[in-house]
């Protein structure tokens, strides 16, 4: 059981004891402490909030919404919402802040709540900081009886955020109706089911949906990942669907699945999409550190500069700010644009994708044959509380100090193959994650191994 309190928000699992597990105390107290602090950056506020269908969501909204209202700030519940659907109604609302109740792929014993500010935007580290610290002075005000703040349902925002899409000019609607492709969903069972299917029919589609009950009971591991979507793939070429679709929980990663049921590969639904942007606006691509190095190839073939970032959406968005990136994103099937919202959105991602094959003219395993083929390995080991990070990835520096070395983000190692390592402390699990990337699958997780052998060596030889 756990509980990870950080600067982007709360997460943990359901049920054991306040301070070990994500308890109605531990809702109420970082909820609170986000309350207070939201109403010292505003004379009106106000609170946007939504969540996932998660099993334990219900329950965690109506703790957040209450306690919103305890501390004097309106609240308005989108109820089932998604993620990037949240963060566009924020602004829309000329709200003050936003809380997105959901774990993302996190299994559905796991819950959280994601903080963004008044731009729809994930709060910075130095505002989350502050929540922490209000957390840890107790230094929340409850209001008084006469001030308490009101509640309010909105159930049309999934509506809105669609509609917004199909009005951005490069979504190419008209080319998209006249393929009148047919498509399988895999929403696994949470608001997935609400959002891509009434966004893939506006588009003419032919919607087949698996896994479609928004119950938060789901049926396989919510991460869409290739050996989580057997059933997807199946189902794609017994109904013989020109390609499908998978999105996590809370809507916010997008992973394809081409019409002889093979994967399209999760990192490579931003290159498809920065590959439509740049042939129609040219400019800057941004991407993280763990994110597969074929962006930049396709960038760089389009004549335009390839920019990286720290893992997490905030360090995406604020270096897609600082470059002015037209496209960004993380190779987890994160797809920011800006021209619609700065966070990532599965919706938007499969409009983008859409306009690109239709305008293809070719199945979708065809335009995966023309992006360069990298294959990512992804790996973890368990973070343990004696371990000193700081100290095992300095001992690594020095091990690959001829090599080309990033610490932006943890430590990436780019060999002079072009073949890279990237290990990052995760922001939701307590583990170390470990990336590798090379054009061979086998070199990709030869890496893997070799740099977890170096991690043990080191660890035996200097007990860090």
């Amino acid at each position: 059981m756990t509980l990870i309190k950080s600067i982007s928000g709360i997460r943990g699992t359901i049920g054991g004891f306040s301070g070990d597990n994500l308890t109605p105390q531990d809702v109420v107290e970082c909820t609170a402490a986000f309350g207070h602090w939201v109403k010292a950056q505003t004379a009106n506020p106000k609170i946007v909030i939504g969540r996932d269908a998660r099993i334990s969501g219900e329950i965690i909204s109506q703790l957040v919404s209450n306690t919103l209202r305890s501390v004097g700030i309106d609240v308005i519940d989108l109820g089932l919402s998604t993620t990037p659907t949240v963060e566009i109604a924020v602004p829309l609302e000329g709200a003050g802040a936003g809380i997105i109740i959901t774990a993302s792929h996190n299994p559905k014993q796991w819950n959280a709540l994601k903080f963004v500010n008044f731009n729809g935007e994930f709060i910075s580290k130095k505002d989350g900081q502050e929540i922490l610290d209000l957390i840890s002075e107790n230094a929340v005000e409850y209001s008084s009886v006469d001030k308490l703040g009101c509640y309010t349902q909105k159930d049309d925002y999934i509506q809105i955020h669609i509609d917004k899409i199909l009005a951005l000019p490069l979504v190419n609607v008209e080319a998209i109706r006249e393929k009148n492709y047919k498509v399988v969903v895999d929403p696994v069972n949470s608001t997935g089911a609400l959002s891509i299917p009434p966004l893939l029919e506006q588009l003419g589609c032919e919607v087949i949906v698996i896994n479609g009950e928004p119950n938060g009971q789901f049926a396989h591991n919510p991460e869409p990942l290739p050996e989580n979507l057997t059933e997807l793939s199946s189902a794609i070429e017994s109904n013989k669907a020109d390609f499908g679709i998978s999105v996590d929980p809370d809507v916010d990663r997008l992973a394809l699945v081409c019409e002889d049921g093979e994967m399209f590969g999760e990192e490579y639904t931003l290159v498809a999409v920065a590959d439509y942007i740049l042939k129609n606006v040219k400019g800057t691509t941004v991407s993280n550190l763990s994110s597969t190095r074929a962006l930049k190839d396709v960038t760089e073939k389009a004549g335009c500069e390839y920019h990286p970032a720290a893992v997490g959406e905030v360090n995406v968005v604020s270096k897609m700010k600082e470059v002015r990136a037209v496209i960004g994103g993380e190779g987890n099937g994160g797809v920011i644009y800006p021209d619609l919202h700065f966070g990532r959105d599965a919706l938007v991602g499969t409009a983008l994708i859409l306009s690109r094959l239709a305008e293809f003219g070719k199945p979708l395993s065809f335009l995966r044959r023309t992006y360069p083929s990298y294959h990512i390995a992804k790996n973890k080991i368990q973070l343990q509380p004696e371990i000193d990070l700081d100290l095992l990835f300095s001992e690594l520096q020095r091990k690959y100090v001829q090599q080309d070395l990033n610490t932006i983000d943890g430590l990436k190692i780019t060999l002079d193959t072009g073949d890279w390592i990237h290990l990052r402390r995760s922001n939701t699990e307590p583990i170390i994650r470990i990336y590798t990337e090379s054009d061979s699958e086998v070199i990709s997780q030869n890496l893997a191994r070799k740099i977890q052998q170096d991690i043990n060596e080191i660890l035996k030889s200097t007990n860090v």
